[in-house]
């Protein structure tokens, strides 16, 4: 699809999120940022997705082409179909409408009518047992290799979540740095499924990425007591204030990695995050989560869910030292 004449139309269908993306991605690649529109079908009716289309002459970017996407058109009804139908018979020059369906399709009109004029992409999950062979194709798509025994550990630690699955291969890739992965590395760096929102939380907060902290403490909220979150992203603090000052001192990374006992990915993930923050907000960050462990351990008569999202919010405050609120 890269290199190959566009054509006007496409539906994109399957249950494997991570082809379906990679997929639109290519598309969305062939337009510059201000020729593509994304849309929800929940939103969008056929007759809209059609306008988007003819609104080329419009809204086209200076390579002349407009992308209209429409996200989840199993939603659609036969009215909706029918106006893309009518559409695809006559479509705009140089307008490309791709229709995304992550469930099956309601009948066979619309790709019917798609194939007419474009083409059906068909991504399907996965079974279970063809895990470890989906998990060598993504590796081999990233231009790298992964063990056999690597890839079935890959899905014993994460589970059948191919998003997750996506996301930790490319992080072992890169970590690999070329030399085929073995299963060693995926012991020492696959993060468990159980634990994505919880290491989401620490990445979020290394970001200062608040939106995304608040969001990802909320979820782990739901499953752990405030103390356990509250002790997680106490020891992800330490740790990137431990390597900002071993960095200061002049140790690369793999220096401090020997010097801290712990993988090399986790001090170049931890020297990341410190990169956002000063060595003062730091120091005041490790003191505001000490009082937050005072406070859950009967410090405060504030509710543990209350004193965890006062810290969240002086913890992300940019220009300031975190200051301890009283109750």
């Amino acid at each position: 699809m890269s290199s190959e004449p566009l054509l006007p139309v496409y539906l994109v269908i399957g249950s494997d999120r991570p082809k379906v993306v990679r997929a639109l991605r290519r598309l969305r690649d062939r337009f510059g940022d201000e020729s593509a529109e994304l849309l929800a079908a929940d939103s969008t009716s056929g007759a809209d997705a059609v306008a988007a289309c003819n609104a080329l002459g419009l809204f086209a970017g200076s390579g002349g082409g407009r992308l209209v996407v429409v996200d989840g058109v199993e939603r659609w009804k036969k009215t909706d179909v029918d106006a893309v139908g009518d559409y695809v018979g006559n479509p705009v020059p140089g307008a490309v409408l791709a229709l995304v369906a992550g469930e099956a399709l309601k009948g066979d009109a619309l790709a019917k009518a798609v194939e007419g004029a474009g083409r059906v992409l068909s991504y399907e999950a996965p079974k279970p047992r063809d895990l470890p062979g989906w998990v060598r194709a993504q590796v081999d798509g990233l231009g790298a290799s992964i063990e056999a025994d690597a890839a079935r550990a890959l899905v014993e630690i994460v589970g059948d979540d191919l998003v997750a699955l996506t996301t930790e291969a490319d992080k072992i890739t890169t970590w690999a740095r070329g030399r085929p992965i073995e299963r060693s590395d995926v012991e020492a760096l696959a993060t468990p499924a159980r634990e994505a929102a919880a290491w989401a939380m620490t990445d979020a907060w290394g970001m200062r990425d608040g939106e995304t902290l608040f969001a990802s403490a909320e979820a782990e909220l739901e499953r752990r007591e405030p103390f356990a979150v509250a002790v997680r992203l106490a020891a992800h603090v330490t740790l990137v204030r431990g390597v900002k000052l071993l960095a200061a001192e002049g140790l690369p990374g793999r220096e401090i990695a020997k010097r801290l006992k712990i993988h090399e990915f986790r001090v170049r993930k931890a020297l990341g995050h410190a990169e956002r923050y000063s060595q003062e907000e730091l120091d005041a960050a490790v003191v505001r989560l000490a009082a937050l462990d005072a406070a859950l351990k009967g410090a405060s008569r504030v509710s543990g869910d209350l004193e965890l999202t006062r810290t969240l919010v002086d913890l992300v405050e940019s220009g300031e030292a975190p200051a301890r609120r009283t109750a």
